[in-house]
């Protein structure tokens, strides 16, 4: 039996943000609690959606208490302002950062028995439904907005928490590109690369099948003819983003992930690099490594980058094809070839075995071992 869990509603298009009134008070609800990172509310990207509020007469509090790679302390202090704020729901305004923290404070507040925080990591048996979540990305890549999947910073252990729960996902989904025309390139290129890698792990994970299959392929696709464009803030670069970027969420969310995201956590923990970028330096290794576990999938990657000629190569030939093709994309978009400016050689054992401990490592189509993915490390460096 194959499970898969989308939001209610979502909403798409330039302007899309103003159907956000309608939505809370058809809902019934009184006073929102806005989520959105600090960054985001000093260049004016939050006003957007709070002009929108304020205009359709809607009370709300805004928390912007939220780090890059979000905290516990985070999410606990984001739970005492709900409290305070007398709110009823939560309008998460960013990228994974403001949507994780979101999704966690609406979980605690319904389920006060997971108030620290750690116990939620995994697949929480939480009973009760999160606080409803209207969730509105400004960046393309992490699909938060449409997952039941949630990362939180464990300071004090230098390590990601993934958090899997099917109470978390938001209710309401609005996917407006403009929302996400102020990333400057560098984040575009790394967000892009974080969908990429959602939806080509996705497409090979363990779980998947041909539901999950549909949207991964016609993500791949989307994203490899958009990204470029989005790169240099094209209209139809940044549309094509937000469309596949959330196609990827919609099938990842619900087949699980593999070894890049695992790998790529404990580097955002130890050493705050951006979740994206450390995605896209380690995808084409780690599609290698996994390429004697993938069938002819590769096949079908390659072609929906636009490689032509695929039906009549060899399986080394298509599998070199589709791994090549990430390779020139991320190239093209900025993103550094290695991880020698980021890792340090005596942090490879810690790394390796907080990516082999990570909840995303079971659905790699390859098993694994730390020793293996030491020497993944090791080859990037």
């Amino acid at each position: 039996m194959n499970r898969f869990v989308l939001n209610e509603t979502s909403y798409h298009g330039a302007g899309a943000i103003n159907s956000i009134p309608e939505e809370i008070k058809g809902r019934g609800f009184k006073k929102v609690l806005v989520a959105s990172d600090p960054d985001l509310v000093k260049f004016g990207v939050t006003k957007k959606v709070t002009d929108v509020l304020e205009n359709a007469g809607i009370e709300y509090t805004l928390y912007s208490d939220i780090k890059p790679n979000p905290t516990i302390q985070n999410v606990q202090h984001g739970v005492e302002v709900f409290k305070e704020s007398g709110a009823d729901c939560i309008v998460a305004i960013g990228g994974g950062s403001s949507m994780d923290t979101a999704k966690a404070v609406g979980i605690i507040i319904n389920n006060p028995e997971f108030a620290d925080v750690r116990s939620l990591e995994g697949v929480a048996p939480t009973k009760n439904k999160a606080v409803p979540i209207i969730a509105v990305p400004t960046t393309a890549g992490t699909a938060a907005e449409v997952t039941i999947n949630y990362v939180i910073t464990d300071v004090e252990k230098n390590r990601k928490m993934v958090c899997v729960d099917v109470h978390d996902i938001p209710v309401v989904a609005v996917v407006d590109p403009d929302m996400m025309s102020t990333m400057p390139k560098g984040l575009t290129a790394a967000t892009g690369m974080d969908a990429l890698t959602h939806a080509i792990e996705g497409y090979i994970t363990k779980g998947a099948w041909a539901l999950s299959d549909m949207f991964h392929l016609k993500a791949i696709e989307i994203i490899s003819k958009s990204l470029r464009g989005a790169v240099d803030n094209t209209p139809e670069g940044r549309e094509g983003m937000a469309l596949g970027q959330y196609v990827a969420g919609m099938g990842f969310s619900n087949v699980g992930l593999g070894i890049v995201h695992s790998m790529a956590h404990p580097l955002g923990a130890l050493y705050d690099t951006p979740h994206g970028v450390a995605n896209a330096i380690i995808l084409p290794t780690v599609m290698e490594y996994n390429a004697p576990a993938t069938g002819d999938k590769y096949k079908y990657i390659a072609a929906a980058m636009g490689v032509d000629g695929t039906e009549n190569m060899t399986v080394d030939e298509y599998r070199k094809a589709a791994v090549d093709a990430v390779k020139k994309l991320s190239q093209d978009v900025g993103i550094p070839a290695d991880l020698k400016e980021i890792v340090k050689p005596e942090d490879v054992p810690f790394l390796a075995q907080s990516a082999y401990d990570d909840a995303c490592r079971p659905g790699n189509p390859r098993d694994t071992s730390v020793e293996e993915i030491a020497e993944l490390y090791k080859s990037l460096m």
